[in-house]
């Protein structure tokens, strides 16, 4: 009997915290439409968009690339205001993938893979066991 009432009381005393603790965190709150949250997504996207093309424009070496070019960036930082949102997201998304030297990685490997073959067989190395030496 003593144990019914021990967890009577404990379910008494969690559930009014629970309560209480609901009471005092909610704030009245309004909901909006799915075209707000729309506009306010799209807002975001534009600005942080914005944002990446103006923080490139802020590095040293692109700058003297433009001005190498006989372009200032106070001109580039205007091209980047008139963008569209999808053309500067664009712009961000093909920068994200494109390679940072141009160089992929099959390439690389096979270059070496010739190099380390071509040295093998003129008897400078001994890496590929399939390979006979000319000397």
């Amino acid at each position: 009997m003593k144990k019914n009432t021990a967890r009577r009381a404990l379910a008494s005393l969690l559930i009014s915290s629970i309560v209480f603790s609901g009471m005092a965190q909610a704030a009245p709150t309004a909901l909006i439409s799915t075209e707000q949250a729309a506009a306010a997504q799209q807002a975001a996207t534009r600005s942080e968009a914005h944002a990446r093309l103006h923080a490139a424009l802020d590095r040293a070496d692109l700058a003297a690339m433009l001005q190498a070019r006989g372009v200032s960036t106070d001109e580039m930082r205007a091209r980047v205001d008139a963008l569209t949102d999808a053309e500067a997201q664009k712009m961000v998304t093909q920068i994200d993938q494109d390679p940072a030297g141009a160089a992929d990685v099959v390439g690389v490997l096979f270059t070496v893979f010739i190099i380390l073959l071509v040295t093998d067989i003129l008897g400078l190395t001994k890496v590929f066991p399939f390979t006979r030496s000319v000397r």
